[in-house]
């Protein structure tokens, strides 16, 4: 009778364990929060640079979740069971996932051949989750928007993810069985997350984001510290009974945390290096603090991130996330006027994601999440033996099969090496030439400095065009230019300093301007300028005039205007020049700041490109943003006209 009445005590004690397990509806409005950050920093990062930082938030919930699930059931059965942990996070993770590889991949190998490039291995890392340490060594920069991105880059954090949970369960039962006291645990998961973000903060290279943007090592930080949060703040042993008083103090620090959280949203640059000096890790201590309030029953900010919208959104966040990037860069790849209407562009973008989210949820996700795999070759037999009885299922399995095998078509025509195209051959070919004559124009350039230094007067009159050399008259009328513009431009000292755009155009400056030192790069962002800046001052090749070409491969926020500005220089004559890139978002947002920064400092001239080439499609390769041949006239043109005429006012 004894053992009977133990039993029965123990039989409710984990009763009443187990109705204490409840749903937590307001990680689905943080969940939605974090992947609008997300899916608004794709589609307009200028709207939004802080957005990426939505996967910490992530982070952090699931290794609060998981932790303390576990640790439940751990008071609860006195065990872990690991394989049904195991089998739990297979079927809920990888179905959609599985899906959405193969059909991206069968996409690219029927119309996206040129990002065919290591899709092996691309394919098998996402597969055995270890693809953010493949991208570290593969993949180009998280930050570098304009070509060749890759439909996969994202998955990075479901990599980080899956190492977690293969061995999350083996380290919380460690933790359970050294510890009795669970604030030392908290403790020493806690030393590992600011271990963690010391490791970010030390191998940040400004020149190699990935090795930090994508490491485990270095953004486990995040899922560290919800784990910790779980030993000392579980949601299972918190009371909804509280004063007044805690209650205001909860809520209170919840709001804060969540308008705190918002503000970093839009303000922190991805490429700063304050970002990897600490900065991520304190948006990160900041949003646990809103999962924290958020978990406690005595807080109202379950309620407040509690709705039947967030509910929608949150439960399909993974397949948002999934899903956003192939069909960005699908849906990008196919419309050249995105940067003259972005908002229209990316409310399609936007339904096109929920409409492939809603379909994967549906027909793959849930039904998957609760197959029970034992009964799989019955199931295929009957399907096979009765397919008109089963239209959905043998639809959705021909398209798998379709999809799998021209996944391994593109695996077996994956090329060795990316093969140029003719506008990389000739960006390559001009950056060798440039930087062949950036020596020589350098000395040039101290020659023109000089001269110009005893010159009294530019120009005493006016330059007739016969007076001018033959060669220098077929200049002119090649560039469009008169005698005095080609004049001027031959005698003036000037350093470029750009992207691709001007890196295609080098041989033209230099050709206009025999003084120029060029200094270009394929894919360079405004985040890099500094630093290029101070390369060039340590060179002394900085002359006193300097042309910038910076916008096509990303937004360009204040502060880094005003960096590039202030590393040049106020005793120099700045012309930026701006961007035609109608393909992205950006392009408004780069021009508006150009423009802004013109009317700040007087030292700033605008070289409209963009006015002078938007209606003009003939003047550009297929891209639609590096100029043709016939384009780099009016390009080099509309560069010696403008600097020209401010330098003879």
């Amino acid at each position: 009778m004894e053992q009977m009445n133990t039993r029965v005590t123990r039989s409710l004690w984990r009763s009443q364990r187990t109705r204490k397990k409840r749903y937590i509806t307001g990680f689905d409005g943080l969940r939605t929060l974090a992947v609008i950050g997300v899916i608004v920093y794709h589609l307009a990062p200028s709207s939004m640079q802080g957005g990426y930082l939505g996967v910490p938030i992530f982070f952090l919930i699931s290794g609060y979740l998981v932790t303390y699930l576990l640790i439940q059931e751990w008071e609860t059965h006195g065990k872990v069971n690991f394989l049904s942990f195991y089998n739990r996070r297979v079927k809920r993770l990888y179905p959609a996932l599985v899906t959405m590889i193969l059909g991206t991949t069968a996409y690219i190998t029927l119309f996206q051949r040129n990002l065919l490039v290591n899709i092996r291995g691309t394919v098998l890392t996402n597969l055995v989750y270890v693809y953010n340490w493949f991208e570290i060594h593969h993949g180009q920069s998280y930050f570098d928007r304009f070509s060749g991105e890759s439909p996969f880059t994202h998955l990075w954090t479901l990599s980080i993810e899956g190492q977690f949970y293969l061995v999350w369960p083996l380290v919380v039962v460690g933790l359970l069985l050294l510890f009795r006291s669970r604030v030392k645990a908290a403790v020493v998961l806690l030393a590992a997350a600011i271990a963690s973000a010391i490791a970010m903060a030390l191998l940040y290279d400004p020149n190699n984001l990935n090795r930090v943007y994508y490491g485990t090592d270095t953004r486990m930080f995040a899922i560290l510290i919800g784990a910790a949060m779980a030993f000392i703040w579980p949601a299972y042993k918190l009371s909804g009974n509280i004063t007044r008083n805690h209650r205001l103090i909860l809520d209170g620090l919840g709001v804060a945390a969540l308008v705190g959280t918002a503000v970093l949203f839009f303000t922190m640059n991805g490429q700063a290096a304050s970002t990897y000096r600490g900065g991520m890790f304190w948006f990160t201590m900041l949003a646990a603090v809103l999962v924290a309030t958020v978990a406690h029953p005595g807080s109202d900010m379950n309620r407040l991130l509690t709705n039947k919208l967030f509910s929608y959104v949150g439960q399909r966040s993974y397949g948002i996330y999934l899903y956003q990037f192939p069909v960005m860069i699908f849906y990008e790849s196919r419309v050249q006027n995105i940067g003259n209407h972005p908002l229209l562009n990316a409310l399609i973008e936007v339904t096109l994601i929920m409409v492939v989210t809603e379909a994967s949820y549906r027909l793959i996700e849930s039904p998957l999440r609760h197959y029970q795999y034992g009964q799989m070759f019955t199931d295929i037999r009957r399907l096979i033996q009765q397919p008109a009885a089963h239209r959905v299922t043998t639809v959705l399995g021909s398209v798998a099969v379709l999809c799998f095998v021209l996944t391994a078509v593109g695996f077996v025509q994956q090329p060795a090496a990316a093969k140029p195209t003719a506008l990389q051959k000739t960006i390559t070919k001009r950056q060798a030439e440039a930087q062949k004559q950036n020596a020589a124009a350098a000395k040039k350039q101290k020659a023109l400095a000089k001269a110009q230094a005893e010159s009294k007067k530019k120009h005493d009159k006016a330059v007739a065009f016969s007076k001018l050399s033959k060669a220098d008259q077929k200049t002119a009328k090649y560039y469009f230019l008169t005698a005095d513009e080609l004049t001027s431009s031959k005698q003036t000292p000037l350093t470029a300093i750009g992207d691709s755009v001007l890196l295609d155009d080098a041989g033209d400056i230099q050709k206009v301007f025999p003084g120029a030192v060029v200094d270009g790069q394929v894919g360079r962002q405004a985040a890099a300028m500094p630093g290029v800046i101070a390369s060039i001052n340590q060179r002394g090749q900085m002359a006193k005039n300097v042309l910038v070409n910076v916008g096509t491969n990303g937004n360009i926020s204040q502060d880094q205007a005003d960096q590039i500005v202030q590393g040049i220089g106020r005793d120099h004559q700045i012309f930026w020049v701006t961007a035609h890139v109608p393909t992205r978002e950006w392009q408004n947002q780069v021009n508006s700041m150009i423009h802004k920064t013109a009317k700040k400092y007087p030292n700033v001239h605008v070289v409209d490109w963009y006015a002078a080439a938007k209606d003009h499609s003939s003047w550009f390769v297929s891209d639609h943003v590096h100029p043709n041949d016939h384009g780099n006239r009016y390009f080099t043109s509309l560069i010696a006209k403008t600097i020209s005429h401010q330098l003879t006012k």
